[in-house]
Formats: structure tokens, C-alpha cells, sequence
């Protein structure tokens, strides 16, 4: 991974609950189509702004491996990845995997050197399958009962479409499961999305809470040293800083000359 020289604001998630908390009424919504249905059609287009790409793209720049395999779920055509991330991609020293509901979207974005998986993950949560239906999941070894060859992932990236997920906990708990010792999570959450599509439990709550609650789903599905990172508040200082103050401070809605939010809540298997 490459030194940043951007620091962005990082708090530590603590566990709130001793069971998991959330209810199937939480992860309704108010489309309950078929989500192949909805997402039959491509959209190219992007779901944050620049500033908040731009600002993506130097926090990839700083945690995102340049040898091993990624996996961008919920891909699109675009994955925001830096150029040093695409350049390790065309090279072949970094294996990029593409899983998401649209074939020509997936098709369109050329960082995905390892293959592309359509799969629908309110239907079919589970990765290995997908991955393994695909052709891209090791063959597990005889002397490995516990299937610890199919661990093939150094990391796994998620960019606003986590609201969208109508069974976290088994989704997150696969993905667990094909990432490495040291391999990490970077699920990137914003305040724009599909209201329609998004699980009803994001609807209501505040964007602390929504945080809080992605913190939840990375804790409850085994993922350790689980923080929030805060890249973008949404607000812009005179002179262009970002607004400081705690997470708290972080939750500030896009108004006028505002930018999209952005943070990341992301994990590690240990």
C-alpha cells in the first residue's frame, strides 16, 4: 500500500448490541421487485459527485493493495480505483474481480482484468457459490477440510450500494470467508441513493446511525478493527477545508456549495 499524505478522520466502531438487533421489517422496502428487474438496464453514470470520486480515489490510493486479488462488489462500470491501482491491473500484478447486476456495465469497466459475475445478492448471498459458479474460486485441496484455500481475497470494495443489501448479515459473513488474514473491507456509504430500492431501516434513521449500523453488520458477521472513516462531511470551509468536529460533527446533509458526504466503514479478518 502507498503512504498517503491526506490524513482523514478515523473513530474506532465499539459494539453496541449483544445480539443481532435488527428485525425483517427493518429490510423492506418499498420496491420489493425483483432487483434483475430494476437493474436490467444500464446506467452510465456516476452516484457521487467529482469531489467526493476524487477524494475516493486517494483514499484507495493509500489502502488498496497493488499485487493479490480484489473483489469491487456491487461494481459498475466504473470503480473509482487510482491510476496506481489500474495501472497494477493492466499489468497483471493485481488481480480485479467485478461482481454486479448489470452485464454491460460490468463489461464497460476495464480495471475488472479477473472476471465478472453477474448475481443478484438479496436473492443469492452467497459469494463463494457465485464466485465458484464462475470459475474464479479455487478448488479447495483435500489436506484443507475447512475449505481455508478458497481465502483468496486481500480486499473487497463496496461504494453506496451497502443500503441496498436486504440480507447484510450473510452477505458480509461470505465475504468474510473468501478474504485472508489481513485482508480488508472498504464499504463506502454517501447520502445519495435509489429510495425506493434502499432497506427501510436506512430510511428513517439518521447518518450517524446508518454508520453505526454498517458497523453492526461488519461486527455481527465476524470482521475485526472495524472503524469509520470520515473522507467528505459534505461541507465546504472557506478556503476548502473540510469542516472538523467529532462523528458528531460528521453528519451534515449536502445543502448549498456543499459536497456529497462520504465515509467508509470498513473491517479486517484476523
Amino acid at each position: 500500500m502507498n503512504p498517503s499524505t491526506t490524513t482523514w478522520p478515523v473513530k474506532q466502531y465499539t459494539p453496541r448490541h449483544q445480539t443481532w438487533p435488527y428485525t425483517p421489517s427493518d429490510f423492506t422496502r418499498q420496491d420489493p421487485s425483483p432487483d434483475s428487474s430494476f437493474y436490467s438496464s444500464p446506467r452510465f453514470v456516476t452516484h457521487i459527485d467529482d469531489a467526493a470520486i476524487s477524494t475516493l480515489r486517494s483514499y484507495y490510493d493509500a489502502v488498496l493493495p497493488r499485487q493479490g486479488r480484489i473483489l469491487d462488489f456491487c461494481s459498475s462500470w466504473v470503480s473509482h480505483y487510482p491510476p496506481s491501482v489500474e495501472t497494477a491491473a493492466a499489468k497483471g500484478e493485481l488481480q480485479v474481480i467485478g461482481l454486479g447486476m448489470n452485464a454491460a456495465e460490468l463489461e464497460a469497466n476495464k480495471v475488472l482484468n479477473a472476471g465478472r459475475v453477474l448475481v443478484d445478492l438479496n436473492a443469492n448471498p452467497d459469494f463463494a457459490a457465485a464466485l465458484r459458479e464462475a470459475n474464479l474460486l479455487p478448488t479447495p485441496s483435500s489436506s484443507s477440510p475447512n475449505n481455508n484455500d478458497e481465502a483468496f481475497l486481500d480486499g473487497s470494495t463496496n461504494v453506496v450500494s451497502t443500503d441496498y443489501l436486504t440480507h447484510p448479515l450473510p452477505v458480509l459473513t461470505s465475504l468474510l470467508s473468501l478474504t485472508k488474514p489481513g485482508g480488508t473491507v472498504h464499504l463506502v456509504i454517501s447520502n445519495r441513493c435509489f429510495p425506493t430500492k434502499a432497506v427501510n431501516r436506512w430510511l428513517r434513521v439518521s447518518e450517524e446511525e446508518r454508520l453505526l449500523m454498517i458497523g453492526d453488520y461488519l461486527h455481527f458477521a465476524g470482521w475485526a478493527e472495524i472503524e469509520i472513516v470520515e473522507l467528505s462531511n459534505g461541507k465546504v470551509e472557506q478556503g476548502g477545508g473540510e469542516a472538523g468536529g467529532g462523528l458528531q460533527g460528521w453528519m451534515g446533509w449536502r445543502g448549498g456549495g456543499g459536497r456529497d458526504p462520504l465515509w467508509v466503514v470498513r473491517g479486517t479478518r484476523r
